[in-house]
């Protein structure tokens, strides 16, 4: 029950800017075939200013490792709460991850940015691997990470 009521408070969060209707939205992260461990990704946006808005999505379920995603640990100040009932497993070397959110529409061509920080057991970190504005002009094209993602695509 309190998975699903984080769950409902993010998503209450990220849909309220201007009370505007929410869509689902289909993020896509394939990764490099990198030889590691499996990858620890973040995904959270923020806003134009760069502030922190909120966590869609923590792909890895140990929290001990987050701190590794140092750009998401900076931005949210490391809020567990923030995360709780938002997590999945994390991800392989050649691996997708795709996921279905419901966005809303007042996040798109107003300034926000989704950004995606990866890390991966005994290999470097890598904040800001990828970092895309939310703009209907972006949906569709994939776009290429540093080190970690091969490519990163989301859908409308």
């Amino acid at each position: 029950m309190r998975s699903m009521i984080a769950a409902l408070a993010l998503t209450t969060a990220l849909t309220a800017p201007g009370l505007a209707m929410a869509r689902p939205v289909t993020l896509t992260t394939t990764l490099n075939n990198y030889g590691g461990n499996g990858a620890y990704l973040a995904l959270y946006v923020t806003d134009a200013t760069g502030a922190y808005k909120g966590t869609l999505w923590m792909a890895g379920s140990k929290s001990k490792y987050y701190s590794h995603l140092s750009g998401w640990e900076r931005s949210s100040r490391g809020n567990l709460a923030d995360i709780n009932g938002i997590t999945g497993a994390s991800v392989g070397a050649g691996r997708t991850l795709k996921i279905t959110l419901d966005l809303a529409d007042a996040l798109f061509d107003a300034g926000y940015k989704l950004h995606i920080d990866a890390a991966a057991e005994d290999m470097r970190d890598s904040p800001s691997e990828v970092v895309v504005p939310l703009t209907s002009a972006s949906a569709g094209r994939p776009l290429a990470g540093r080190t970690y993602i091969r490519s990163f695509a989301y859908d409308m």
